[in-house]
């Protein structure tokens, strides 16, 4: 229960048209106004549109190292998704994405958060936290209880700090794979 506690009392206010599936719209989804990005102020969007561009998500998870996954199943898992959450600055008329969060759900009781991605140059300004927040809370909005995610080692902390809580058995998760 500390999780909830934590997330609701240091909620972040963030300007958006919560829980309304519409057309990407710059005007009523910005987040930040004024980020400081290469010394200059930029704005930071938020958007849980699906329709997104699969090459510039591949761009995205190229620059932290991912393997390349095929665009048709990377659409396929966007599309079967419970909920997508991308974030994107706008500098120069030139609109880029920098991170990105999906959930899937069981549309009751469950969600897990997966591919949860941001830019190196992105990192440790914030960003991160905004999008996992957002995921939990539209996931809340819900009513969905149990949010599960699976984590690398270098970034179990970052979540921890969130308020997930590890396995208290050890276990990271059981996987199959075909032979």
């Amino acid at each position: 229960m500390t999780f909830w506690k934590i997330l609701w009392q240091k909620k972040i206010n963030i300007s958006i048209n919560q829980h309304k599936n519409s057309e990407y719209d710059y005007q009523n989804d910005i987040i930040i106004q004024d980020f400081n990005y290469k010394n200059d102020k930029v704005p930071i969007f938020l958007s849980k549109n699906k329709r997104i561009d699969l090459y510039e998500l591949e761009q995205l998870c190229d620059t932290v190292g991912w393997v390349r996954r095929p665009l048709k199943k990377v659409k396929t898992a966007i599309e079967h998704s419970f909920l997508t959450v991308s974030l994107f600055y706008k500098n120069n008329n030139q609109t880029k994405m920098i991170a990105f969060a999906r959930a899937t759900s069981d549309n009751t009781f469950n969600a897990t958060i997966w591919d949860v991605v941001v830019h190196p140059e992105f990192q440790r300004k914030g960003l991160g936290k905004i999008l996992i927040k957002e995921v939990i809370t539209e996931l809340r909005y819900s009513d969905i209880n149990t949010i599960t995610l699976f984590a690398d080692p270098q970034v179990i902390n970052f979540y921890k700090n969130l308020g997930f809580i590890p396995d208290p058995d050890g276990i990271k998760g059981m996987f199959w794979y075909p032979n």
